[in-house]
């Protein structure tokens, strides 16, 4: 079944109602909270490279409080073991059986703080909690829920005693972006506001999980033509054709921007994929997919210039107004 025009409107108006309350904590952010939402609907992960103090916690809890879900945070250090983050089977001598004790990463919102600090081994822990949403301990699989949303972050600037994420993690992630600092104006309202130290925990529940859930099933069914998947295809190959990269887009990563184009569409109130919603996402879905050659990184060539060049290079269909 696909979306009616009427759903497509509901989704517009509840998107946009949970933008704005997250934007009372995370001031003068919406294109990143739209970017993030999106992602958590489109049921993907994302990663953060930002400065520290610009938010990241804030987001998370903002998020969690907004869809009545709940939040934790693991901060990513060398000595952290996998069973920090997924958790550990215990044996119960009073029971006389074995209980799972449940780890951090099982919340609605997981804020993955400084994840290139820990050790592969650790790292390697999330890879099967983020593309599948679940864990498995001693032999048993245990869900993680819906939504459950992974946001990892990575200070760009502090390299030292870091791991670098290898490019199948990387490429588990639905998006990357980054918060920035605020404007001025922002800033000076931010300060104003400084004895609320937790903004997020006033924020009144927009929906609830299960709603949330219910909205990334309607965005799956949202319409997407045969021309524009071609699209998508096409740009994808572009990337790992392009001389300056050693590894292009994935077919994960293609699927990838479907599914978030099409919550995206939803979200602008349209109950079909166009073009301009797959240029719009292309940067923060594939940059970090892209590994680029080192002499094209030595020249300054960035993964953005070789998105760019890429959009510019195939040519667009011509979108169609309703399906």
């Amino acid at each position: 079944m696909t979306m009616t025009p009427e759903q497509a409107a509901w989704f517009r108006s509840t998107f946009t109602r949970l933008v704005d309350n997250v934007d009372r904590a995370l001031m003068g952010k919406r294109d990143v909270v739209g970017l993030v939402l999106s992602a958590m609907l489109a049921e993907g992960h994302v990663l953060l490279e930002d400065a520290p103090g610009t938010g990241k916690t804030s987001l998370a809890k903002a998020l969690a409080a907004t869809v009545q879900g709940t939040s934790s945070r693991i901060q990513f250090t060398p000595d952290l073991l996998p069973s920090d983050v997924t958790g550990v089977t215990i044996y119960d001598q009073t029971a006389h059986r074995f209980e799972f004790h449940r780890g951090p990463i099982f919340a609605s919102i997981v804020l993955a703080d400084e994840i290139n600090r820990a050790s592969p081994k650790t790292q390697s822990a999330l890879l099967e909690v983020m593309e599948e949403s679940r864990v498995t301990v001693d032999g048993v699989t245990h869900e993680a829920g819906r939504p459950f949303l992974v946001i990892a972050t990575q200070n760009p600037i502090e390299q030292a005693g870091t791991y670098k994420l290898p490019e199948a993690q990387l490429d588990r992630f639905l998006i990357r972006t980054s918060i920035g600092y605020p404007d001025l104006a922002v800033a000076e309202r931010i300060l104003a506001g400084a004895a609320d130290r937790n903004p997020s925990a006033r924020l009144p529940a927009i929906i609830t999980t299960g709603a949330v859930a219910d909205m990334a099933d309607l965005a799956a069914t949202v319409h997407v033509e045969p021309a524009v998947v071609r699209f998508v295809a096409q740009l994808a190959e572009a990337t790992r054709d392009d001389p300056a990269t050693r590894l292009g887009v994935s077919v994960r990563g293609s699927l990838a921007m479907v599914r978030i184009a099409k919550v995206w569409a939803a979200a602008q109130g349209r109950h079909y994929v166009t073009p301009d919603d797959v240029k719009e996402l292309a940067a923060p879905v594939w940059t970090h997919r892209l590994v680029l050659d080192p002499e094209a990184e030595f020249a300054g060539l960035s993964s953005d210039a070789i998105i760019a060049r890429v959009l510019e290079a195939v040519a667009a269909p011509q979108a169609r107004s309703a399906a």
